[in-house]
């Protein structure tokens, strides 16, 4: 019993120790935890440096020349030597149609040149010979008394109209050559050659069909259409933000789905210069020298964005948004404060920024609208943005 008490007095001393050190803890603790403290947060410094970078961006191969061939003129189809499929070569004769009203057309119009020179030719008959009629009646009224002068007056007026029936008669002949040669030109109608060197894509009419000019244009199909396949237009829709520093001849590659693993290139061959009010984008066409590609076919083109001068870059996680804004946080003086921004380009993990901030500001990462302006910070660590 003498031994027992000291010890219950150690163990009880030992367990009041015990009690203190946590307490002491806890309140150290609840100290470093309480809402007057400043939260740490981590920064990095905004970059300044020209943009260099690509985007993928979709597009649409068309051929380089398509046409959708109809008739001229009225008549039947006698012939077509060509189907879908077919190719073709540039001024081959690929449809034969018939008319035999232009038959009918040809011969009058051949008949009324013959009439109209054959009046030409009595009118210049005519002519010379009251014109020599005059010369002699003038030559002879030079001595006094042979000639009377109402004789040689009704001379004179007689070739004179007789010019002006040439001329007419000349005219005729001409109005009569054109109208032949109208004819002629409308016969030359009725044979279809191929306009360049292409493929025949579609075919709608066969032999014994009645075509003709009513039936062209207006919504009806035509014949058959031909594309040039051998070189095609890449066309890119480039967005408005993205449009600076494009010029000819870049080569840019290319993906196509029917082709997976490979990658294309051609070089920018035409630039529209004009954004369309509808989409926002500018066309921009690739020259595609084709060997495999089938025209239609959609691609994913790695555009080239470059800018001729720095702007600002943040890491892509340091920008937030919320329902009002797009913007970072920027830290001066251990305080926390929100910049409006507009994004730009991505390059790799970072975000092209335009705002009220300049290179070398820091800004939070990772953002969020929990950490409101005004707020005192401890910078716990400093990142680097690259």
């Amino acid at each position: 019993m003498s031994l027992r008490w000291p010890l219950l007095a150690i163990s009880g001393f030992a367990v009041m120790i015990s009690v203190g050190c946590d307490g002491t803890r806890a309140s150290q603790l609840q100290k470093s935890q309480s809402p007057g403290s400043s939260p740490a947060v981590s920064v990095v410094a905004v970059e300044s440096q020209k943009l260099n970078t690509t985007l993928s961006l979709p597009a649409q191969t068309s051929p380089y020349e398509a046409v959708a061939i109809f008739p001229k003129v009225t008549g039947f189809i006698d012939k077509i030597s060509v189907d879908r499929g077919s190719h073709v070569k540039s001024g081959e004769l690929i449809l034969q149609l018939s008319a035999p009203e232009l038959l009918a057309q040809r011969s009058q119009a051949e008949a009324n040149l013959e009439t109209a020179q054959s009046h030409l030719a009595a009118a210049q008959a005519k002519f010379l010979s009251d014109k020599g009629t005059y010369e002699h009646l003038a030559s002879a009224a030079k001595t006094p008394g042979v000639v009377a002068g109402n004789d040689l007056l009704v001379a004179e007026q007689t070739t004179a109209a007789d010019r002006a029936q040439v001329e007419a008669a000349q005219h005729n002949v001409l109005a009569a050559q054109d109208a032949l040669r109208s004819v002629t030109q409308l016969e030359s109608y009725l044979q279809i050659r191929a306009p360049f060197d292409g493929v025949v894509t579609e075919r709608n009419l066969h032999p014994g069909a009645l075509v003709g000019p009513s039936s062209g244009q207006s919504g009806s199909l035509p014949i058959v259409r031909i594309e040039d396949v051998g070189r095609l237009r890449l066309v890119v829709p480039v967005p408005e933000q993205y449009v600076s520093g494009v010029r000819e001849g870049q080569a840019v590659a290319f993906t196509v789905p029917a082709y997976p693993g490979q990658v294309f290139h051609a070089p920018i061959a035409r630039i529209s210069h004009d954004i369309d009010q509808n989409t926002r984008t500018m066309a921009v066409e690739l020259d595609v020298r084709n060997t495999q590609i089938t025209p239609g076919t959609f691609a994913n083109v790695q555009w080239p964005v470059q800018r001729g001068y720095d702007t600002l870059f943040v890491p892509t996680s340091a920008i937030a948004t919320n329902l009002q804004r797009t913007f970072v946080i920027r830290i001066r003086d251990s305080m926390a404060e929100w910049v409006d921004v507009k994004t730009g380009a991505n390059d790799g993990g970072k975000t092209e920024v335009f705002g009220d901030l300049k290179g070398g500001d820091q800004v939070v990462v990772p953002a969020s609208d929990e950490l409101a302006p005004g707020t005192s910070v401890v910078v716990h660590a400093v990142k680097n943005a690259s």
